[in-house]
Protein backbone atom coordinates (compact mmCIF):
# COMPACT_ATOMS: atom_id res chain seq x y z
CA UNK A 1 0.00 0.00 0.00
CA UNK A 2 1.54 3.53 -0.99
CA UNK A 3 0.35 7.05 -0.24
CA UNK A 4 1.20 9.73 -3.12
CA UNK A 5 1.81 13.33 -2.33
CA UNK A 6 -0.59 15.67 -2.77
CA UNK A 7 0.27 18.93 -4.30
CA UNK A 8 -2.02 22.11 -4.05
CA UNK A 9 -1.65 24.30 -7.61
CA UNK A 10 -3.01 27.82 -7.70
CA UNK A 11 -3.36 29.79 -10.80
CA UNK A 12 -6.14 32.20 -12.35
CA UNK A 13 -5.06 31.10 -15.87
CA UNK A 14 -7.29 28.27 -16.63
CA UNK A 15 -5.18 26.89 -19.66
CA UNK A 16 -1.59 27.12 -17.31
CA UNK A 17 -3.75 25.45 -14.55
CA UNK A 18 -4.97 22.70 -16.65
CA UNK A 19 -1.14 21.91 -18.60
CA UNK A 20 0.55 21.95 -14.82
CA UNK A 21 -1.98 19.78 -13.36
CA UNK A 22 -1.69 17.34 -16.06
CA UNK A 23 2.21 17.39 -15.96
CA UNK A 24 2.50 16.70 -12.28
CA UNK A 25 -0.33 14.21 -12.51
CA UNK A 26 1.30 12.67 -14.73
CA UNK A 27 4.44 12.01 -12.72
CA UNK A 28 2.00 10.46 -9.94
CA UNK A 29 1.39 13.23 -7.67
CA UNK A 30 -2.40 14.25 -6.53
CA UNK A 31 -2.95 17.69 -7.50
CA UNK A 32 -6.19 19.81 -6.41
CA UNK A 33 -6.20 22.51 -9.07
CA UNK A 34 -7.82 25.62 -7.70
CA UNK A 35 -7.98 29.07 -9.12
CA UNK A 36 -7.79 32.04 -6.08
CA UNK A 37 -5.57 31.61 -3.04
CA UNK A 38 -8.78 31.93 -0.94
CA UNK A 39 -9.91 28.39 -2.42
CA UNK A 40 -6.49 27.06 -1.74
CA UNK A 41 -6.48 27.92 2.05
CA UNK A 42 -10.20 26.52 2.54
CA UNK A 43 -9.07 23.06 0.26
CA UNK A 44 -5.46 22.91 2.92
CA UNK A 45 -8.28 23.50 5.83
CA UNK A 46 -10.06 20.39 4.72
CA UNK A 47 -7.47 18.45 3.69
CA UNK A 48 -3.43 18.94 4.55
CA UNK A 49 -1.10 19.23 1.31
CA UNK A 50 2.76 18.02 0.96
CA UNK A 51 3.23 21.34 -1.20
CA UNK A 52 1.65 24.14 -2.72
CA UNK A 53 2.62 25.55 -5.95
CA UNK A 54 1.07 29.09 -6.78
CA UNK A 55 1.17 31.96 -9.07
CA UNK A 56 2.64 35.06 -7.52
CA UNK A 57 -0.45 37.31 -9.63
CA UNK A 58 -3.82 36.30 -8.62
CA UNK A 59 -6.94 38.02 -8.49
CA UNK A 60 -7.66 39.36 -4.54
CA UNK A 61 -5.25 37.58 -2.08
CA UNK A 62 -1.70 36.98 -4.76
CA UNK A 63 0.48 34.36 -4.04
CA UNK A 64 2.84 35.75 -1.34
CA UNK A 65 0.16 36.94 0.98
CA UNK A 66 -1.18 33.27 0.52
CA UNK A 67 2.11 32.54 1.53
CA UNK A 68 1.96 34.28 4.64
CA UNK A 69 -1.22 32.62 5.91
CA UNK A 70 -0.12 29.04 4.80
CA UNK A 71 3.33 29.80 7.01
CA UNK A 72 1.21 30.89 9.68
CA UNK A 73 -0.85 27.97 9.73
CA UNK A 74 1.21 25.09 8.38
CA UNK A 75 4.88 26.13 8.67
CA UNK A 76 6.75 22.82 7.50
CA UNK A 77 4.63 22.95 4.19
CA UNK A 78 7.29 24.22 1.55
CA UNK A 79 5.64 26.92 -1.10
CA UNK A 80 6.81 27.56 -4.63
CA UNK A 81 6.10 30.65 -6.70
CA UNK A 82 5.48 30.94 -9.97
CA UNK A 83 6.74 34.18 -11.15
CA UNK A 84 6.82 36.30 -14.59
CA UNK A 85 10.50 38.18 -15.26
CA UNK A 86 9.14 41.31 -13.68
CA UNK A 87 9.11 40.18 -10.54
CA UNK A 88 12.45 38.41 -10.22
CA UNK A 89 13.74 40.51 -7.49
CA UNK A 90 9.99 39.98 -5.44
CA UNK A 91 11.20 36.59 -5.71
CA UNK A 92 14.28 36.66 -4.80
CA UNK A 93 13.17 39.07 -1.63
CA UNK A 94 10.25 36.49 -0.61
CA UNK A 95 12.86 33.23 -0.39
CA UNK A 96 14.46 35.08 1.86
CA UNK A 97 11.12 35.31 3.79
CA UNK A 98 10.89 31.59 3.96
CA UNK A 99 9.33 30.84 0.64
CA UNK A 100 11.42 27.25 -0.89
CA UNK A 101 11.78 28.52 -4.22
CA UNK A 102 10.64 30.01 -7.44
CA UNK A 103 10.25 29.10 -11.06
CA UNK A 104 10.24 31.81 -14.01
CA UNK A 105 7.75 31.59 -16.56
CA UNK A 106 7.85 30.15 -18.84
CA UNK A 107 9.95 27.11 -17.76
CA UNK A 108 9.82 23.33 -19.12
CA UNK A 109 8.38 20.51 -17.07
CA UNK A 110 11.92 19.29 -15.98
CA UNK A 111 12.06 22.27 -14.05
CA UNK A 112 9.28 21.51 -12.73
CA UNK A 113 9.57 18.44 -11.08
CA UNK A 114 12.92 19.04 -10.17
CA UNK A 115 11.84 21.92 -8.36
CA UNK A 116 8.70 19.93 -6.47
CA UNK A 117 10.74 16.78 -6.03
CA UNK A 118 13.48 19.14 -3.95
CA UNK A 119 10.52 20.65 -1.78
CA UNK A 120 8.86 17.19 -0.68
CA UNK A 121 12.53 16.26 0.14
CA UNK A 122 12.70 19.14 2.66
CA UNK A 123 9.55 18.21 3.83
CA UNK A 124 9.86 14.44 4.38
CA UNK A 125 7.88 13.36 1.70
CA UNK A 126 8.92 11.46 -1.02
CA UNK A 127 6.89 11.12 -4.62
CA UNK A 128 5.60 7.91 -3.21
CA UNK A 129 6.24 6.83 0.33
CA UNK A 130 5.52 2.98 0.91
CA UNK A 131 3.88 1.39 4.50
CA UNK A 132 7.41 0.68 5.56
CA UNK A 133 8.48 4.61 5.47
CA UNK A 134 5.64 5.26 7.59
CA UNK A 135 6.11 3.29 10.03
CA UNK A 136 7.42 5.50 12.16
CA UNK A 137 4.11 7.51 12.73
CA UNK A 138 1.81 4.06 12.82
CA UNK A 139 0.49 5.03 16.23
CA UNK A 140 -0.93 8.41 15.48
CA UNK A 141 -4.07 7.60 13.93
CA UNK A 142 -5.17 10.48 11.93
CA UNK A 143 -6.98 12.77 9.21
CA UNK A 144 -6.80 15.96 10.91
CA UNK A 145 -5.02 18.56 9.20
CA UNK A 146 -3.90 20.17 12.16
CA UNK A 147 -2.36 16.64 12.89
CA UNK A 148 -1.18 16.18 9.59
CA UNK A 149 0.86 19.83 10.04
CA UNK A 150 2.24 18.36 13.42
CA UNK A 151 3.58 15.09 12.05
CA UNK A 152 5.32 17.02 9.49
CA UNK A 153 6.88 19.21 11.63
CA UNK A 154 7.81 16.36 14.04
CA UNK A 155 9.28 14.33 10.89
CA UNK A 156 11.39 17.32 10.13
CA UNK A 157 12.94 17.49 13.55
CA UNK A 158 13.39 13.59 14.02
CA UNK A 159 15.96 13.81 11.31
CA UNK A 160 18.26 16.35 13.33
CA UNK A 161 19.45 16.12 17.26
CA UNK A 162 17.43 19.14 18.39
CA UNK A 163 16.26 18.69 21.92
CA UNK A 164 12.02 18.69 21.57
CA UNK A 165 9.52 19.71 24.25
CA UNK A 166 6.10 18.13 23.74
CA UNK A 167 3.23 20.56 25.16
CA UNK A 168 -0.62 19.56 25.36
CA UNK A 169 -3.25 18.25 27.71
CA UNK A 170 -2.60 14.81 29.56
CA UNK A 171 -3.96 12.12 27.54
CA UNK A 172 -2.78 14.02 24.42
CA UNK A 173 -0.38 11.22 23.20
CA UNK A 174 2.65 12.81 24.03
CA UNK A 175 4.35 9.70 24.96
CA UNK A 176 3.38 8.03 20.90
CA UNK A 177 5.08 11.17 19.56
CA UNK A 178 7.98 11.04 21.18
CA UNK A 179 7.93 7.64 20.44
CA UNK A 180 7.43 8.38 16.48
CA UNK A 181 10.28 11.09 16.53
CA UNK A 182 12.48 8.09 17.53
CA UNK A 183 11.58 6.09 15.19
CA UNK A 184 12.04 8.66 12.43
CA UNK A 185 15.30 10.21 12.87
CA UNK A 186 18.93 8.21 12.81
CA UNK A 187 18.55 6.93 16.98
CA UNK A 188 15.65 4.54 15.99
CA UNK A 189 17.32 1.59 16.02
CA UNK A 190 19.04 2.35 19.68
CA UNK A 191 17.25 2.03 23.10
CA UNK A 192 13.87 4.56 23.87
CA UNK A 193 13.84 5.20 27.16
CA UNK A 194 10.40 6.73 28.58
CA UNK A 195 10.30 8.23 31.97
CA UNK A 196 7.17 9.66 34.21
CA UNK A 197 8.63 12.30 36.48
CA UNK A 198 5.34 13.16 38.18
CA UNK A 199 5.13 9.53 39.00
CA UNK A 200 8.52 8.66 40.84
CA UNK A 201 8.35 10.12 44.24
CA UNK A 202 11.65 12.59 44.22
CA UNK A 203 14.16 10.81 46.50
CA UNK A 204 13.53 7.90 44.33
CA UNK A 205 13.62 9.98 40.83
CA UNK A 206 17.55 10.64 41.25
CA UNK A 207 18.57 6.60 41.58
CA UNK A 208 16.20 5.98 38.98
CA UNK A 209 17.30 8.64 36.39
CA UNK A 210 21.12 8.96 37.42
CA UNK A 211 22.06 5.51 39.00
CA UNK A 212 23.91 4.98 42.07
CA UNK A 213 26.72 3.03 43.12
CA UNK A 214 26.15 0.07 45.88
CA UNK A 215 26.40 1.82 49.15
CA UNK A 216 25.51 5.25 48.11
CA UNK A 217 23.03 5.42 50.78
CA UNK A 218 20.90 3.31 53.06
CA UNK A 219 18.98 0.37 51.15
CA UNK A 220 21.73 0.75 47.76
CA UNK A 221 22.57 -2.90 48.19
CA UNK A 222 24.19 -3.31 44.92
CA UNK A 223 25.05 -0.64 41.93
CA UNK A 224 22.08 0.44 39.59
CA UNK A 225 22.77 1.59 36.00
CA UNK A 226 20.67 4.49 35.64
CA UNK A 227 17.63 5.49 32.77
CA UNK A 228 19.79 7.98 31.20
CA UNK A 229 22.33 5.56 30.56
CA UNK A 230 20.51 3.09 29.64
CA UNK A 231 19.37 5.50 27.07
CA UNK A 232 22.75 5.62 25.46
CA UNK A 233 22.54 5.96 21.51
CA UNK A 234 18.93 6.47 21.54
CA UNK A 235 16.32 8.52 22.66
CA UNK A 236 15.48 9.58 26.67
CA UNK A 237 11.84 10.53 27.33
CA UNK A 238 10.71 12.60 30.21
CA UNK A 239 7.15 13.15 30.76
CA UNK A 240 6.08 15.53 33.11
CA UNK A 241 9.22 17.73 33.21
CA UNK A 242 7.56 20.40 34.85
CA UNK A 243 7.32 18.09 38.28
CA UNK A 244 10.78 17.56 38.12
CA UNK A 245 12.44 19.20 41.75
CA UNK A 246 14.82 21.91 41.59
CA UNK A 247 17.96 19.63 42.46
CA UNK A 248 17.51 17.42 39.77
CA UNK A 249 16.86 20.04 36.90
CA UNK A 250 20.65 21.18 37.79
CA UNK A 251 21.99 17.61 37.67
CA UNK A 252 20.09 17.40 34.27
CA UNK A 253 21.33 20.77 32.54
CA UNK A 254 25.07 19.62 33.61
CA UNK A 255 24.00 16.07 31.57
CA UNK A 256 22.90 18.56 28.72
CA UNK A 257 25.61 20.72 28.94
CA UNK A 258 28.65 18.02 29.54
CA UNK A 259 27.31 15.19 27.91
CA UNK A 260 28.03 12.44 31.10
CA UNK A 261 26.55 11.57 33.77
CA UNK A 262 27.85 11.08 37.18
CA UNK A 263 25.23 8.24 39.59
CA UNK A 264 24.76 9.24 43.04
CA UNK A 265 27.92 8.09 45.11
CA UNK A 266 30.48 8.08 41.91
CA UNK A 267 33.60 9.53 41.79
CA UNK A 268 33.77 10.08 38.49
CA UNK A 269 31.46 11.18 35.44
CA UNK A 270 30.18 8.45 32.66
CA UNK A 271 30.20 10.17 28.57
CA UNK A 272 26.53 9.29 27.36
CA UNK A 273 24.95 10.59 24.39
CA UNK A 274 21.09 10.86 24.09
CA UNK A 275 18.58 12.41 22.23
CA UNK A 276 16.40 14.61 24.33
CA UNK A 277 12.31 15.01 24.24
CA UNK A 278 10.70 15.76 27.59
CA UNK A 279 6.49 16.59 28.01
CA UNK A 280 4.20 18.64 29.56
CA UNK A 281 0.87 19.96 30.76
CA UNK A 282 1.88 22.51 32.39
CA UNK A 283 2.93 26.21 31.23
CA UNK A 284 6.96 25.71 32.07
CA UNK A 285 6.98 29.67 31.65
CA UNK A 286 4.20 30.29 34.59
CA UNK A 287 6.89 27.94 36.75
CA UNK A 288 9.91 29.85 36.01
CA UNK A 289 7.75 33.14 37.18
CA UNK A 290 7.28 31.61 40.49
CA UNK A 291 10.89 30.11 40.75
CA UNK A 292 10.26 26.28 40.35
CA UNK A 293 11.54 25.44 37.15
CA UNK A 294 14.92 26.57 35.86
CA UNK A 295 15.08 29.21 33.16
CA UNK A 296 18.34 27.89 31.47
CA UNK A 297 17.06 23.94 31.24
CA UNK A 298 14.03 25.54 29.96
CA UNK A 299 15.75 26.85 26.81
CA UNK A 300 17.96 23.61 26.56
CA UNK A 301 14.73 21.77 26.54
CA UNK A 302 12.97 23.95 24.25
CA UNK A 303 14.84 23.89 21.59
CA UNK A 304 11.97 22.88 19.33
CA UNK A 305 8.62 22.60 20.68
CA UNK A 306 5.25 20.95 19.44
CA UNK A 307 2.15 20.85 20.80
CA UNK A 308 -0.61 18.66 20.79
CA UNK A 309 -3.61 19.58 20.30
CA UNK A 310 -6.85 17.78 22.39
CA UNK A 311 -9.84 15.40 20.98
CA UNK A 312 -11.76 18.19 21.10
CA UNK A 313 -10.02 20.21 18.48
CA UNK A 314 -9.22 17.01 15.85
CA UNK A 315 -12.96 15.82 16.21
CA UNK A 316 -12.31 14.27 12.47
CA UNK A 317 -10.22 12.00 14.03
CA UNK A 318 -12.82 10.55 16.73
CA UNK A 319 -14.16 7.95 14.72
CA UNK A 320 -10.97 6.70 13.07
CA UNK A 321 -9.19 6.32 16.80
CA UNK A 322 -12.67 4.38 18.13
CA UNK A 323 -12.38 1.75 15.00
CA UNK A 324 -8.80 1.67 16.07
CA UNK A 325 -8.92 0.76 19.37
CA UNK A 326 -11.75 -1.44 18.87
CA UNK A 327 -10.02 -3.59 16.42
CA UNK A 328 -6.77 -3.76 18.71
CA UNK A 329 -8.96 -4.70 22.12
CA UNK A 330 -11.52 -7.08 20.31
CA UNK A 331 -8.52 -8.87 18.87
CA UNK A 332 -6.79 -9.37 22.50
CA UNK A 333 -9.86 -9.99 24.37
CA UNK A 334 -10.99 -12.21 21.31
CA UNK A 335 -14.61 -10.65 21.06
CA UNK A 336 -16.00 -10.62 17.78
CA UNK A 337 -17.14 -7.02 17.41
CA UNK A 338 -17.10 -5.47 14.29
CA UNK A 339 -17.97 -1.89 14.85
CA UNK A 340 -20.06 0.66 16.48
CA UNK A 341 -23.95 1.31 15.53
CA UNK A 342 -24.35 4.45 13.97
CA UNK A 343 -26.06 6.61 16.40
CA UNK A 344 -23.16 5.36 19.03
CA UNK A 345 -20.46 6.72 16.18
CA UNK A 346 -22.33 10.19 16.46
CA UNK A 347 -22.46 10.00 20.15
CA UNK A 348 -18.54 9.27 20.48
CA UNK A 349 -17.71 12.13 17.80
CA UNK A 350 -20.18 15.05 19.70
CA UNK A 351 -19.01 13.53 23.34
CA UNK A 352 -16.60 16.26 25.13
CA UNK A 353 -13.57 13.79 26.13
CA UNK A 354 -12.08 15.70 29.07
CA UNK A 355 -9.90 13.41 28.66
CA UNK A 356 -8.32 12.96 25.32
CA UNK A 357 -7.40 9.88 23.76
CA UNK A 358 -6.73 8.00 27.27
CA UNK A 359 -10.52 8.19 27.89
CA UNK A 360 -11.61 7.38 24.48
CA UNK A 361 -9.46 4.06 24.70
CA UNK A 362 -10.41 3.43 28.16
CA UNK A 363 -14.49 4.07 26.86
CA UNK A 364 -13.77 1.34 23.56
CA UNK A 365 -12.29 -0.79 26.01
CA UNK A 366 -15.09 -1.05 28.48
CA UNK A 367 -17.54 -1.18 25.14
CA UNK A 368 -15.65 -4.07 23.99
CA UNK A 369 -15.68 -5.98 27.04
CA UNK A 370 -19.28 -5.93 28.11
CA UNK A 371 -21.03 -5.69 24.43
CA UNK A 372 -22.72 -9.30 23.60
CA UNK A 373 -23.24 -8.50 20.18
CA UNK A 374 -21.32 -8.23 17.05
CA UNK A 375 -22.00 -3.87 17.28
CA UNK A 376 -21.60 -1.59 19.77
CA UNK A 377 -24.96 0.09 20.53
CA UNK A 378 -25.43 3.99 21.97
CA UNK A 379 -26.45 2.93 25.45
CA UNK A 380 -23.78 0.97 25.83
CA UNK A 381 -21.55 4.09 24.70
CA UNK A 382 -23.41 6.30 26.97
CA UNK A 383 -23.10 4.17 30.15
CA UNK A 384 -19.36 3.47 29.32
CA UNK A 385 -18.79 7.40 29.32
CA UNK A 386 -21.05 8.20 32.01
CA UNK A 387 -19.04 5.80 33.98
CA UNK A 388 -15.41 7.33 32.99
CA UNK A 389 -16.35 10.96 33.84
CA UNK A 390 -17.45 9.44 36.78
CA UNK A 391 -14.17 7.26 37.49
CA UNK A 392 -11.92 10.86 37.44
CA UNK A 393 -10.77 11.05 41.06
CA UNK A 394 -10.53 14.12 42.66
CA UNK A 395 -7.72 16.65 43.60
CA UNK A 396 -7.73 14.94 47.34
CA UNK A 397 -8.43 11.76 46.47
CA UNK A 398 -5.73 11.63 43.79
CA UNK A 399 -3.21 13.08 46.53
CA UNK A 400 -4.41 10.41 48.86
CA UNK A 401 -3.60 7.78 46.96
CA UNK A 402 0.21 8.99 46.08
CA UNK A 403 0.99 9.74 49.46
CA UNK A 404 -0.34 6.05 50.80
CA UNK A 405 2.04 4.59 47.26
CA UNK A 406 4.84 6.81 47.94
CA UNK A 407 4.75 5.55 52.07
CA UNK A 408 4.63 1.61 50.50
CA UNK A 409 7.07 1.95 48.57
CA UNK A 410 9.47 3.58 50.79
CA UNK A 411 8.69 0.71 53.19
CA UNK A 412 9.34 -2.02 50.66
CA UNK A 413 12.62 -0.43 49.79
CA UNK A 414 13.83 0.00 53.48
CA UNK A 415 12.56 -3.07 54.40
CA UNK A 416 9.77 -1.75 57.00
CA UNK A 417 12.92 0.34 58.60
CA UNK A 418 10.93 3.36 59.81
CA UNK A 419 13.97 5.46 60.56
CA UNK A 420 15.51 4.61 57.16
CA UNK A 421 12.30 5.45 55.25
CA UNK A 422 11.67 8.65 57.08
CA UNK A 423 14.97 9.77 56.29
CA UNK A 424 14.29 8.95 52.58
CA UNK A 425 11.33 11.03 52.80
CA UNK A 426 13.14 13.89 54.78
CA UNK A 427 10.63 13.93 57.63
CA UNK A 428 11.56 12.97 61.35
CA UNK A 429 9.93 9.83 62.89
CA UNK A 430 7.66 11.43 64.42
CA UNK A 431 5.70 12.89 61.79
CA UNK A 432 6.54 10.11 59.59
CA UNK A 433 4.38 7.37 61.81
CA UNK A 434 1.60 9.98 61.74
CA UNK A 435 1.63 9.48 58.26
CA UNK A 436 1.78 5.66 58.50
CA UNK A 437 -1.52 5.86 61.24
CA UNK A 438 -3.14 7.92 59.08
CA UNK A 439 -3.06 5.37 55.96
CA UNK A 440 -3.09 2.66 58.57
CA UNK A 441 0.38 1.12 57.67
CA UNK A 442 2.45 -1.61 59.68
CA UNK A 443 5.99 -1.34 59.17
CA UNK A 444 6.06 -4.76 60.38
CA UNK A 445 4.64 -6.09 57.26
CA UNK A 446 7.04 -5.05 55.05
CA UNK A 447 10.41 -6.20 56.78
CA UNK A 448 12.73 -8.50 55.13
CA UNK A 449 12.32 -12.40 55.54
Amino acid sequence: MSATARIVLVDDDPDLLRLLGLRLGAAGYEVEALDSAEAALNALAARRADLLLTDWRLPGMDGLELFEQVRQRYPAMPVILLTAHGTVPDAVEAVSRGVFGYLVKPFDGKALLDKVAQGLSLAGSGRVVDQAAAGWRSGLVSRSPAMEELLAEARMVAATGASVLLRGESGTGKEVLAKAIHLASPRAGQPFIAVNCGAIPDNLLESELFGHEKGSFTGANARQTGLIQQADGGTLFLDEIGDMPPPLQVKLLRVLQEREVRPVGATRATPVDIRLVSATHRELEALIQEGSFREDLFYRLNVVSLRLPPLAERREDIRLLAAHFLEKISTRYQKAVSGFAADALEYLSAAPWPGNIRQLANVVEQCCVLTTGSLVTLTQVQKAVASEESAIPTLAEAKRQFERDYLERLLRLTGGNVSDAARLADRNRTEFYRLLQKHELTPAAFKLE
